[in-house]
């Protein structure tokens, strides 16, 4: 009877609809097949049992979306994944309340994309009910992802990430046209394409009848685009076979294929490609009849749903060239169909790419906008097209919220921005940096506890010689990692090892490339891998770097070799396969591929065991599969193309541990200058991330219910600490400027100083923190939690400080003169002014490891620590100041997540107090620390003062930004609170 059970509770979660009562439906299933009634304990055991799979698969799913549901009436007033709102969903579902806690142990809260929107002049269109009734190419794109082994949790975030765009387009049936203009930011090489396909499946079960996917401006990527829809969503019925005849997955059946043929149903709209794999978009001439709807009832519009949902689409997948979107326009124009009761979906893929407008405004005649030639067709569409939706992609959005706002032809995302969780198993910017800072004084990098260690590896030549080794270096790496890979293969593990492949990427220049391609071709064939000297090279290779980091970062179902006499064998495989063909490498650049001897590349009808030379082709949204092992030195000015080259960003199943960044470290630049693209990857890591975070702590709505920022009020949230990496190329930044900032119980740590210099500020920083350092008399302990949810302690001195002498000293701190104190200081006094805020308690945190020493003569010695200063010409201030003992602070400012600084910190708490944490760290003219520190003084030139603050949670329990424009008239949003 326990199957029918478990049957029983599978069938009442395997809905979209609202949770209701489970007890009566799964006990009357029981009753009927002749068993007894059931109790609701017995069905909380079932649910929390993790034995039971089946029960687990459904009941996250269900939690999963009724969590992220944001339109059905049976919300309420809950936050979507909310505490509130799980307590809801139980309460409908008839759980006891002494139930809860051991249900969301077992089911915990999963994260959400980000939401930043205005609010939508329509009533929510996209229900459940609605998603229900029109879900054919959703369900069948869901069947695909299952076949291609990805896991239901995966999915169904998948699919609350596209509910949380296709909500926000406009109903396709509304009888008035909205265009509206979203955002969705992504991770490099993290999926974003399997987002908005997606969206277009939603979109087209919704009713959009015409989909246009703008690619990147290469061929290769636009090709890689169109077959992957074809594949995975369009489907074999409605493709003619004869384009994929060649191609390995198409004849293996692994191409999707309806249940149903469209072509043939009523049941679901059959899709008409305007492209192909072979073909981009070219003038129909006679065939224009394809672009002409069909109508079940002329005497209604095609948006009437007798008319929609019978119609078919139309897919486009067209890459950003000016001659070509000028055919597709002209030829939208001769639709006989009236345009605006043409439901049109444009999604642009790496949207900051060609599709913003970087003409210069100064230069435009008056009450005229000029338009770059690509920008200018986009225009084109969404001034045709009024019911058009337009939704762009990207990994680096800042050249998209820069865009003018009040260009209602441009692409501004004025009604959303969603960012995109990280992914699971993503291996992106953060995995390749240690952003949590220094490990602690004394303490070793090891590959176990650096990700730099673990997977990067400099590149700092001095003379040829010392070039060709490098290179050598990495190409070993190459085929070890493809040794090991064929090992796996061999062992029956779990992963994807069709395709290994090697980036070099030294120039943009397509003349340096070929020449690039014969020194490694020339590298290969003198490297010796079956001689002994080349296996030694790889046994030492494999000694002293891989096996110590995959001992230490493999997954544990990987295997490895128990020596490296068992690689041997795999190392002659793995050369055959990079070897095999006209040559090893592979040139790929804007020549036609038969400029050179060699075989092209298709990653879609063969495997690649191949070393890839390139610049920009392989830098843009194009996917280099297999990427294991990057050679990189190309040195840029903008941040966003920066990012954009990191292709070794990815997903790496079954080969996390063998991936390897080799980078440039001291790579030559304009007037003699010497810099290190490893650095300036971190910076840009942290500078986004820090983007991120800031889109987090303002999402959602205010007590008032408006939104706390919306998509205008974004660009002024961009902090750019790279002098020389600009955020993005684009002509135009929005004239808005942030006035106010205020987390009421959340930390801000102040790193953002200034270059070192003369070490003058550090001496006025430090006076400046003498009064404050005068009334820290007390000693006493602290908790904070680390990483992995333990409760750990920390000793600190600590005092209580007025606000008036806090804020009297850090607004007298000299900045960065990128980065503006003053929406911090506005927040402050306005705590104060309303009386909200009367003092501080001040933590000076003590280390376990170091003696305390004098510093600038003060009477009291003091500790100090080490802290990175980022170099000036990479990124300003220091790293993350206090990571760990932020919690205590902000527990004595109230928040009301943070019960966890322990008793000191409860005592110290109350409404009006915040909390500070002040740190000392080495600040010496060198790179080295201070080397006076065992003589017990140190000047205070050489120490920097650092601090991080929370003020009180009540001063401000709900996150407020505000907004002023920069010149009058600007149009910028003023108080968005």
């Amino acid at each position: 009877m326990i199957d029918v059970l478990i049957d029983a509770l599978v069938r009442e979660f395997t809905t979209d609809m609202a949770p209701s009562l489970l007890l009566g439906a799964v006990s009357g299933r029981v009753v009927g097949a002749g068993g007894s009634p059931v109790e609701i304990e017995s069905l909380v055991n079932v649910l929390v049992d993790k034995k039971v799979t089946a029960v687990r698969s459904s009941v996250r799913k269900a939690l999963t979306l009724w969590d992220a549901e944001s339109v059905a009436g049976w919300v309420s007033a809950t936050l979507p994944n909310s505490p509130e709102r799980r307590e809801l969903i139980y309460s409908r579902l008839g759980i006891p309340a002494a139930a809860y806690a051991a249900l969301t142990e077992s089911y915990p809260l999963v994260g959400m994309p980000t939401v930043i929107a205005a609010q939508q002049p329509w009533e929510p269109w996209y229900t459940p009910e609605r998603r229900t009734a029109q879900g054919f190419y959703w369900r069948a794109y869901q069947g695909v992802l299952a076949r291609k082994g990805w896991s239901q949790e995966t999915i169904d975030s998948l699919h609350v990430g596209t509910t949380e765009v296709v909500r926000r387009l406009a109903d396709p049936t509304r009888p008035e046209p909205y265009q509206s203009k979203g955002l969705v930011v992504g991770y490099v090489q993290s999926g974003k394409t399997a987002n908005f396909t997606g969206v277009v499946a939603k979109a087209i079960d919704a009713g959009y009848r015409l989909i246009i996917v703008l690619t990147g401006t290469i061929e290769l990527l636009r090709t890689q685009t169109q077959r992957r829809l074809d594949m995975e969503l369009i489907g074999m019925q409605n493709i003619d076979e004869a384009e994929y005849e060649n191609d390995e997955d198409w004849l293996d059946g692994k191409f999707l294929r309806h249940i149903i043929d469209p072509n043939h149903s009523n049941d679901a709209p059959a899709i008409r490609r305007l492209t192909g794999v072979v073909d981009d978009y070219k003038a129909l001439a006679k065939g224009i009849g394809t672009l002409h709807y069909e109508f079940v009832d002329h005497s209604l519009p095609l948006i009437d749903s007798a008319n929609l949902y019978p119609s078919n689409v139309r897919v486009a997948v067209v890459k950003k060239n000016s001659t070509v979107l000028k055919k597709l326009v002209a030829d939208m124009r001769k639709i006989p169909t009236p345009h605006d009761q043409i439901p049109a979906l444009i999604i642009d893929d790496e949207a900051d790419q060609a599709s913003v407008n970087t003409e210069n405004p100064k230069k435009f005649a008056a009450g005229k906008v000029e338009r770059t030639a690509i920008n200018q067709q986009i225009s084109n569409l969404l001034e045709l097209l009024r019911r058009s939706q337009y939704v762009g992609y990207t990994a680096t959005p800042f050249a998209n919220v820069f865009v003018d706002p009040d260009d209602s032809e441009n692409i501004f995302p004025t009604d959303f921005i969603v960012s995109l969780p990280r992914p699971d198993n993503y291996m992106g910017g953060a995995d390749f940096h240690d952003r949590e800072g220094d490990l602690g004084y004394g303490v070793e990098k090891t590959p176990a506890n650096s990700n730099e260690r673990a997977f990067v590896r400099d590149l700092r030549p001095q003379c040829d010689d010392d070039r060709d080794a490098e290179r050598l270096g990495a190409l070993d790496a190459y085929v070890l990692s493809g040794a090991v890979k064929l090992f796996r293969m061999s062992c029956g593990d779990a992963g994807d090892f069709r395709h290994h492949t090697m980036l070099v990427h030294e120039s943009v220049k397509q003349a340096e490339h070929s020449a690039l391609a014969d020194e490694f071709t020339a590298l290969w064939k003198s490297a010796g891998y079956s001689s002994a000297a080349g296996l030694d090279r790889l046994k030492a290779l494999w000694e002293n770097d891989f096996k110590p980091v995959s001992a230490a970062r493999a997954d544990p179902a990987s295997s490895n070799p128990a020596s490296f006499d068992k690689l041997v064998e795999y190392i002659g495989q793995a050369c055959d396969k990079i070897g095999e063909g006209l040559r090893p490498v592979i040139v790929v650049n804007g020549d036609a591929d038969k400029d050179y001897l060699q075989e092209p590349l298709n990653f879609q009808e063969h495997r690649v065991w191949k070393i890839l030379v390139g610049g920009t082709k392989l830098s843009r949204g194009f996917t280099v599969e297999g990427l294991t092992t990057t050679y990189y030195t190309r040195r840029t000015a903008q941040a966003d193309t920066l990012m954009q080259m990191g292709r070794w960003f990815g997903f790496r199943p079954g080969y996390r541990d063998l991936v390897r960044l080799y980078i440039g470290r001291e790579v030559p630049g304009p007037a003699g200058k010497e810099f290190d693209l490893y650095r300036a990857f971190e910076a840009i890591v942290e500078d986004e991330e820090d983007f991120r975070d800031e889109l987090d702590r303002f999402k959602g709505m205010n007590e008032a219910g408006e939104p706390m920022v919306i998509p205008r009020d974004i660009p002024p949230m961009v902090f750019q600490r790279l002098p020389w990496l600009k955020p993005t190329a684009a002509n135009k930044m929005y004239n808005a400027k942030m006035t106010y900032r205020s987390v009421g119980g959340q930390s801000f740590s102040f790193t953002m100083q200034g270059p070192r210099n003369d070490g003058s500020n550090n001496v006025k920083h430090f006076d400046l923190a003498r009064p404050i350092l005068d009334q820290l008399g007390d000693e006493g302990e602290f908790f904070f939690k680390d990483k992995d949810g333990e409760s750990r302690s920390f000793t600190a001195c600590y005092g209580i400080v007025s606000a008036g002498e806090i804020f009297e000293a850090v607004d007298q701190f000299v900045w960065d003169s990128n980065w503006d104190f003053a929406p911090h200081r506005e927040a402050f006094e306005r705590a104060m002014d309303d009386g909200l805020l009367d003092d501080f308690a001040v933590l000076l945190p003590i280390p376990k490891t170091r003696a305390k020493v004098s510093i600038g003569g003060y009477p009291t010695a003091l500790p100090i620590v080490n802290r990175k200063r980022q170099e000036a010409q990479y990124r300003t201030g220091f790293t993350g100041t206090a990571v760990r003992e932020r919690d205590a602070i902000e527990h004595i400012a109230g928040h009301p997540e943070k019960d966890v600084g322990g008793p000191l910190a409860r005592k110290l708490r109350k409404p009006t107090r915040g909390g500070m944490i002040l740190l000392f760290a080495s600040d010496p003219p060198s790179k080295r620390h201070i080397k006076d520190v065992a003589k017990g003084a140190v000047d205070a030139r050489d120490v920097a003062t650092l601090f991080t603050y929370a003020l009180p949670y009540a001063a401000c329990p709900s996150p407020r930004i505000g907004f002023t424009a920069q010149k009058s008239g600007a149009g910028a949003i003023v108080d968005a609170q």
